[in-house]
């Protein structure tokens, strides 16, 4: 039975989670555009080994905190430090800019026991920071077509023919694909209510930008996790942390995307990745 629970952070913020199964603790982070629904076949999987805590991070579902264009990745560790303080749990699991939450979490804090994470976005020539600028002017003046666009270009995980279009294109559909996406009848949050938060996921990502070498301070043991059809430089990634993390494994996914820990129906193989993660946390 999965049940509602909120910590609140040392800021005073309140971020919520849903807690199933029995057993050692797990924490799963979430990435940019997706809220803690998108894990709940993942959390399924885990669940008869781990209570799993599925934690919307600030600024989505359980979650809500109005924007704040000072955060920086030590205010989402802050997050998980509540929520391990306040259940136990030791291991941690992130996707995408959550799997750069969990490194630093796993760099900065004593509770996180184990992390796994599943393609952290660290870029070979650096991020556009300009192009996190634009996205955030136009999350702000509304034009969240032009953002979702602009989203994809800037983190490289949109389809390659994006790139090819003419922006004016791509910006007419953007826009058509939110209203689509408006008018379904469907579990799954929004793309129009996640675009507004996905100003922290580049905080994150774009604060921790060359930084990569400072995860060789991780002592706990890592799971790299990651897919074969996932953009070049997320494969790239991963391999680098193979090099600098002092205790890590990588596995590879033939045929996984970068959405490989979601649900079935937008993409992923939850149960491939939770047996990957029973074989790391609960070792024999």
């Amino acid at each position: 039975m999965t049940t509602t629970g909120q910590v609140t952070s040392r800021d005073g913020t309140r971020i919520g989670y849903l807690r199933d199964g029995s057993g050692p603790g797990i924490v799963l982070v979430q990435g940019a555009m997706g809220d803690a629904y998108n894990y709940r076949e993942l959390a399924e999987a885990l669940s008869p080994a781990f209570t799993v805590y599925r934690v919307d991070r600030r600024g989505r579902g359980l979650s809500p905190k109005p924007y704040d264009a000072a955060h920086d990745i030590a205010r989402d560790v802050e997050d998980i430090d509540a929520l391990l303080a306040d259940t136990g749990a030791g291991f941690v699991f992130g996707l995408s800019s959550g799997a750069v939450i969990t490194l630093e979490a796993a760099r900065t804090l004593d509770r996180v026991t184990r992390a796994a994470v599943f393609e952290p976005p660290f870029y070979a020539d650096g991020i556009s920071h300009a192009g996190i600028g634009r996205v955030t002017e136009e999350i702000e003046r509304g034009d969240l077509g032009a953002a979702l666009v602009d989203a994809l270009l800037t983190s490289g995980t949109g389809p390659p023919v994006l790139r090819l279009l003419p922006r004016r294109v791509a910006r007419v559909l953007g826009r058509a694909v939110l209203a689509v996406d408006t008018r379904l009848r469907s579990p799954y949050a929004k793309l129009r209510d996640l675009l507004p938060g996905i100003r922290y996921d580049f905080n994150v990502v774009g604060g921790v930008d060359g930084r990569i070498e400072r995860y060789a301070g991780v002592r706990q043991p890592v799971l790299l996790l990651g897919g074969t059809r996932s953009p070049a430089f997320l494969r790239g990634s991963v391999r680098a942390l193979e090099q600098i993390l002092p205790d890590a494994r990588l596995v590879e996914f033939e045929g996984l995307g970068h959405d490989g820990p979601w649900n079935r129906g937008r993409g992923g193989r939850p149960d491939d990745v939770a047996a990957e993660l029973r074989r790391f946390c609960l070792p024999q």
